[in-house]
């Protein structure tokens, strides 16, 4: 199966899995909106001065020759008087324009003698004057349900006034790494054995997207115990993330616990590295199977799990567009569309020596992966796509 059919299987099984919650702005960076922002004022309030400078009816200005009566001083945050006849008012950027006034004169344009100003030229009416709402107007729709929210939407949010925000609740996925080989970190390998790298990768990587994430330590590879732990992550997460025991060896118990607790309705994808994926369901859970290998869980995690994630906590599309680069390398391809660990730089991306999916060096040593389509040679100088991981952050 193709990753497109792949994520199309995936697409069709999704829901929304996140109840609603209310949330102080200041704790909203990253959340994903639960419903529509709209404006219940202009912003801004009222016509505003752009600039340091002076207040005026433009029909009163008679020419450089002629000085206007300042009558009053306005600055930013102070309510202005009504604008005397045939005066001008000292103004400062951000102030409001006062009634009766349609123009603001920059002070470079301007002399003065502390009680009156002459101008050398004015602008037409509205000139130099941010109008009311021109930023935002009342009534407007600034930000959709499903949006997932960054720092420019804060300082937006805010600067409509709103305090809280209905948010969806952080996803809950479930982190089961399976394996006897595995040992935690901090702790002396013995023979056989490895550290438990692929834990701590997907924990941070989840929680960067925002979700909560329910670590459910190593398990042994044994049916029993699996399954015993399977159940317990189906009953206290929205979704199951495992790693390792999907593929077809005799201690690759995974798969069958999961046929035997719900269904697989998808298993190995034609990627590389990546094949041994699965999806499915645990009493009712989403399951998603990725490969014990930590470059495969890595990929399986950007490319197939992340869309899915996104779709169950709520949020719109969240498209990942690969840039263009000339490869400085040579590939040979295969029948799987393959990631290959590159590093960008100003003449092109550079490929690391060992594309093995055991050598996770290569996604350190790399800042992002390029798409080398089925059954294409890359040559030296061959136009790329490339994904820089931070597109999937």
């Amino acid at each position: 199966m193709s990753l497109e059919q792949a994520n199309a299987r995936l697409s069709r099984n999704q829901s929304v899995l996140a109840q609603t919650e209310t949330v102080k702005i200041g704790q909203c960076l990253g959340r994903i909106l639960a419903a529509d922002i709209v404006s219940a004022i202009n912003v801004p309030p009222a016509d505003n001065s752009a600039m340091d400078g002076y207040a005026l009816l433009s029909e009163d200005w008679q020419g450089p020759d002629h000085g206007l009566e300042i009558s009053q001083r306005i600055t930013a945050g102070n309510p202005p008087l009504p604008l005397k006849k045939g005066t001008a008012a000292r103004i400062f950027t951000g102030a409001e324009v006062p009634p009766g006034a349609d123009s603001v004169v920059m002070q470079e344009k301007c002399r003065t003698d502390g009680s009156s100003v002459w101008m050398s030229e004015i602008r037409e009416p509205g000139g130099n004057i941010r109008p009311k709402g021109q930023d935002i107007c009342k009534g407007a729709t600034v930000l959709r349900a499903g949006h997932r929210l960054r720092p420019q939407d804060l300082g937006l949010i805010a600067s409509l006034g709103i305090a809280e925000v209905d948010v969806r609740a952080r996803l809950k996925v479930a982190i089961v790494s399976t394996g006897e080989e595995l040992v935690e970190p901090g702790h002396e390998l013995k023979p056989g054995q490895i550290y438990n790298s692929n834990r701590y990768m997907l924990q941070s990587l989840l929680e960067s997207w925002g979700f909560a994430v329910v670590d459910h330590g190593i398990t042994a590879d044994d049916p029993d115990i699996i399954s015993d732990v399977m159940a317990a992550a189906s009953r206290n997460a929205d979704v199951i993330m495992t790693t390792g025991g999907v593929s077809v060896g005799e201690e690759d118990h995974v798969k069958a616990v999961v046929e035997s607790l719900g269904f697989i309705d998808l298993w190995r994808v034609a990627i590389k590295p990546g094949k041994p994926f699965a999806f499915g369901e645990v009493l009712g859970t989403p399951f998603l199977g990725l490969p014990g290998n930590p470059v495969s869980a890595l990929v399986t995690a950007l490319v197939i799990a992340r869309p899915f994630l996104f779709a169950c906590q709520g949020a719109g599309q969240q498209e990942v567009v690969p840039l263009k680069q000339v490869a400085l390398f040579d590939k040979k391809s295969s029948f799987r569309q393959e990631y290959l660990r590159v590093r960008m730089g100003s003449d092109g991306a550079e490929m690391f020596d060992s594309q093995s999916s055991g050598v996770l060096y290569s996604t350190s040593w790399g800042d992002a992966l390029a798409v080398q389509k089925p059954n294409v040679d890359i040559q030296h100088g061959d136009i790329v796509d490339v994904i820089p991981f931070v597109l999937f952050s």
